[in-house]
């Protein structure tokens, strides 16, 4: 277990995606993988308002509405639930009076008393910073979240957020949720983990696996993974150094009796501050390859080959 930042909340170090959920996997799908990931020791569940609202016929919030319901039915004990706010088709950006609406929204698809982790999803250049921090605040006071997170902002706002909140006497953010693999490194430990290392916060990362490249799925750029709707961005990172990567992956994981996704999941919880990456599975049987991640413990050695080969790896997709 691994503590998310000064929080109160401890974790096993991976956080299930909810992205899927309503997309790519369907209501009895969903309910299967959230049943076998918590049965392998998993208690961390990531979503989002707005997941599943690019699916055609779908209106936003189906991610939070599955788990709600699994929920509701389950009835299971010690979740730490994260979701966001800013991307609902009916709670765009975060005014004040959108993040209060969005957040009780939320909280009745998912249907809890307390949001646990809450993030700001993307940056509102239109509100102001001070707006949104207090506003964020004020679900704290009021119960409605335990605690407060940012996701895909600079380290310039974060800064920015964490002097506001000083100034308020209010919380800070405990975590900050950045796109981090081995092909997209050098943004986030260049200015976000420094952050993240000052004030005391941890890392969630998304895209973990490089929407399935880092599975070895896509060894080149003919490879279809299946026919995942996400095989066509994975693929792009079929260059000759993500092939290298690959490769690395997979001899170190050898050694380990493990996969390559496992091995690249417990690299990036080897990094500084990463408290648990986001991984999603449309599949149960995917499960096995996520949770083994975190029983793995490369050696320093094993990091540092796989930083070798994977420095300065461009990003090859948008977050």
């Amino acid at each position: 277990m691994t503590q998310i930042g000064n929080s109160d909340l401890d974790v096993l170090p991976l956080s299930l995606g909810g992205n899927v959920f309503g997309w790519t996997a369907d209501r009895d799908a969903s309910f299967r993988i959230l049943d076998s990931f918590i049965a392998g020791g998993g208690d961390f569940i990531d979503t989002a308002d707005g997941y599943s609202a690019w699916v055609p016929g779908n209106s936003g919030g189906e991610s939070e509405t599955l788990i709600g319901e699994w929920l509701a039915q389950r009835k299971p004990e010690n979740l730490v639930i994260a979701t966001k706010v800013s991307t609902h088709p009916d709670f765009k950006g975060l005014s004040a009076s959108n993040v209060r609406a969005a957040a009780e929204a939320s909280l009745g698809r998912l249907g809890i008393d307390a949001i646990d982790l809450y993030y700001a999803h993307f940056d509102d250049a239109e509100t102001p910073l001070e707006e949104t921090v207090a506003a964020f605040a004020e679900l704290q006071r009021d119960g409605l979240i335990r605690h407060t997170a940012v996701s895909n902002y600079s380290a310039e706002r974060i800064r920015e957020w964490v002097r506001i909140a000083d100034e308020l006497g209010v919380a800070r953010p405990v975590a900050i949720q950045p796109h981090y693999n081995l092909v997209h490194r050098n943004d986030v430990e260049q200015h976000i983990v420094p952050v993240a290392e000052e004030f005391g916060m941890g890392l969630v990362p998304y895209f973990a696996l490089a929407s399935g490249f880092l599975t070895g799925k896509y060894r080149s750029v003919d490879a279809d993974g299946g026919g995942s709707p996400r095989a066509g961005g994975a693929a792009t990172y079929a260059t000759p150094q993500g092939i290298e990567i690959i490769d690395t992956l997979e001899k170190i994981g050898n050694a380990h009796d493990a996969s390559i996704t496992t091995t690249a999941l417990a690299w990036l919880r080897a990094k500084p501050t990463v408290i648990a990456p986001i991984a999603s599975a449309s599949r149960v049987e995917q499960l096995t390859d996520l949770l083994a991640s975190t029983r793995l413990d490369l050696t320093p050695d094993e990091v540092a080959e796989l930083d070798r080969v994977s420095e300065r790896a461009p990003a090859a997709v948008s977050a």
